[in-house]
């Protein structure tokens, strides 16, 4: 496949992924699925807004980068045929290098609040009545949160989502940065056919 419809496959997957990632962020904000009356109620990681950021809005522009790769102009600069193909599959290294960045950050975040558990009313505080995650292979240390009802749950289900659409993401982005630089190094497969050139790049 041509480096260029590469980079056009994972852009298109991505941006999906960018917006169930925003979506599962913005959901986090409605412990149990309801409206709390303090925001300090809320787990904290909901506020590094990692599916929001890190995999939603830096992951929309590699991904609209790499949609335009297929339709880049291959005769780009001083009537060199490879030179505009080149420099664009440079460029989505770049932008493919944030991804990564953004994935990772989501990734932890996620992997942290996992770990941690929910803040939850214990029915004498608000606080994280967990430690190190032993609440996943403990079923009875979920009595321990009184309220909001199944927050336990919702967030374990929207950070584990967060942490395998980030991971994927982080992947993809990773296919791109060795994709974009055999695009840099070797030029993609044909020429648009500007410029008089039809051949290999």
């Amino acid at each position: 496949m041509c480096t260029g419809g590469c980079a056009k496959c994972l852009g298109t997957t991505l941006i999906p992924l960018a917006v169930l990632c925003t979506l599962a962020n913005i959901l986090l904000f409605f412990p149990g699925g309801k409206v709390v009356d303090n925001n300090l109620h809320i787990t904290d990681e909901v506020w590094y807004f990692g599916g929001i950021l890190g995999s939603g809005v830096l992951m929309i522009f590699p991904a609209l980068v790499f949609l335009g790769l297929k339709n880049n102009d291959c005769c780009g600069c001083c009537g060199n045929e490879s030179c505009g193909k080149r420099f664009a599959m440079f460029s989505s290294t770049i932008f493919a290098a944030v991804g990564v960045l953004g994935a990772g950050y989501c990734f932890v975040l996620s992997a942290v609040a996992i770990n941690k558990g929910p803040k939850c009313n214990t029915g004498t505080e608000w606080t994280y009545p967990f430690q190190d995650g032993n609440y996943l292979s403990n079923n009875t240390l979920w009595n321990l949160c009184r309220s909001p009802e199944n927050i336990i749950p919702w967030n374990l289900t929207l950070f584990s989502l967060l942490l395998v659409m980030s991971g994927i993401q982080a992947v993809l982005c990773s296919i791109q940065v060795v994709n974009g630089l055999l695009g840099t190094i070797c030029g993609d497969c044909k020429c648009c056919g500007c410029c008089g050139g039809d051949g290999t790049v």
